[in-house]
């Protein structure tokens, strides 16, 4: 690892000259991808810090063993000996699934559609606090998040809300999010204290480039509309929303948040170049006979993966059949247990 250890030092060297590099400053996407492989590959560098310190500790207790006589101390450092090759398993495994190569998908931005399924206007502000919890995660992995196209209610909900998420290896920590999440809570307009059970579907997309699907104008049927506000009111006097059916297979795209129409077809090109690749790579799949070697799921849209329960405080993986509580917490972004839990379950 030590090999390893010295790439990843002259990378990280490399990273704080171009930060210190004007015209990386003054560019913010750029600032933002390079702060954030600096700020993984520092944190690497010090797991591989303390792999060393461990490992040093190790070899000074083996050398104290040889020379010591006295049989309390021998097994005094026997133990420690014991509880720091313990430490070194554990930080290894660390480094190990941080340096383990990354596929093409994974590496991906991704995109996540979030719609309001059965309860109403409780089912529409839990796709709101979703889309929150995914946001407060990408803040916490200094992420951009930028919304692609949304149906807000007027209580303050989403009925739909598509948006991406830019990080390197985004997707990646995000893929095991699709399907169906449900919530059981009493909401406030319930007077009687009742429980209700709403849910509202995730869909994980890798975001897909020009060059990994290749779109036939030809195929493409290309509406225009005018953007509509909160009850359905128009909002806009020119037809600046826009609606994309890919002919051969159907998907239907519509993008209305933006202000010109080359800007809302820009972005539903981009979920439709998404939802292709996804349909691209089940082909491959299937065709190659690759099964997925866990529990985790298909990641369909239709499967119940995840409960949040409001009255014990808990949130539930139907898929691992595990819990973890303090909700608000996880609610709030902090989804990084839950996502290390489901990668280990691979």
């Amino acid at each position: 690892m030590q090999d390893q250890a010295d790439q990843f030092k002259e990378q990280v060297k490399s990273l704080e000259d171009q930060l210190q590099d004007p015209n990386v400053y003054n560019n913010p996407e750029k600032l933002r991808e390079i702060s954030q492989k600096y700020n993984q590959l520092k944190d690497l560098m010090r797991d591989f810090r303390q792999l060393q310190e461990i490992n040093q500790k190790i070899f000074n207790t083996e050398k104290f063993l040889n020379e010591e006589l006295n049989t309390d101390m021998i097994n005094l450092a026997k133990k420690e000996v014991k509880l720091l090759e313990k430490d070194k398993k554990i930080l290894e495994e660390k480094i190990k699934e941080q340096t383990k190569p990354q596929s093409k998908i994974d590496k991906k931005n991704a995109i996540i559609e979030i719609r309001a399924g059965t309860g109403g206007n409780e089912a529409a502000l839990f796709a709101a606090d979703l889309f929150r919890m995914y946001s407060r995660y990408a803040e916490r992995k200094v992420w951009g998040i930028y919304i692609i196209s949304s149906h807000p209610t007027s209580i303050g909900g989403f009925k739909e809300i598509i948006f991406e998420i830019r990080g390197q290896g985004a997707y990646q920590a995000l893929k095991n999010e699709s399907g169906v999440h449900r919530v059981q809570r009493i909401p406030e307009t319930e007077k009687s204290g009742r429980l209700h059970t709403s849910a509202a579907s995730v869909v994980i997309l890798p975001e897909a480039d020009l060059i990994d699907i290749n779109i036939d104008p030809g195929d493409l049927k290309i509406d225009t509309f005018r953007a509509s506000g909160h009850g359905g009111q128009n909002v806009q006097k020119n037809e600046t929303a826009i609606r994309i059916t890919h002919l051969p297979t159907d998907l239907v795209v519509s993008c209305q948040d933006e202000r010109s129409q080359k800007q809302n077809k820009e972005r539903a090109l981009t979920v439709l170049r998404s939802r292709l690749l996804v349909i691209e790579e089940e082909k491959k799949h299937k065709n190659l006979k690759i099964k997925r070697q866990s529990h985790i799921g298909t990641g369909d849209r239709s499967e119940k993966i995840r409960t949040y329960n409001f009255p014990q405080d808990r949130v539930t993986d139907h898929r691992v059949k595990k819990s973890w509580h303090d909700l608000e917490q996880i609610l709030n972004g902090g989804l990084e247990r839950i996502i290390k839990y489901l990668e280990t379950e691979k």
